[in-house]
């Protein structure tokens, strides 16, 4: 199977990066023991002569989920590659 990189990551440690996105609203990275988290826009760039789809970033989360501290670690989301709950169908959401 062959991967093209499709999506420009903008912001956070990766910013300026290209990676593969496909169709899917959240790209995730394990860098340094922390999930970085990049969501799908609705703006595409140009670069080098190819159109991508541009992924802003959204923050980084534990891979153990909320930690205590100021915010209760409880309520806190995990991230959906982290928790193995990640939908990785190519279904649209609610079909």
């Amino acid at each position: 199977m062959t991967t093209t990189k499709d999506a420009l990551l903008i912001g956070g440690p990766r910013n300026g990066t290209l990676a593969t996105g496909g169709e899917a609203a959240l790209v995730e990275l394990e860098i340094d023991g922390l999930i970085h988290r990049y969501i799908r826009t609705t703006e595409r760039r140009d670069h080098d002569g190819a159109t991508m789809a541009v992924y802003n970033y959204d923050g980084a989360v534990s891979p153990e989920g909320g930690q205590s501290g100021a915010e209760s670690g409880p309520d806190r989301v995990a991230s959906p590659a982290a928790s193995g709950t990640a939908d990785t169908s190519d279904e649209p959401a609610g079909s």
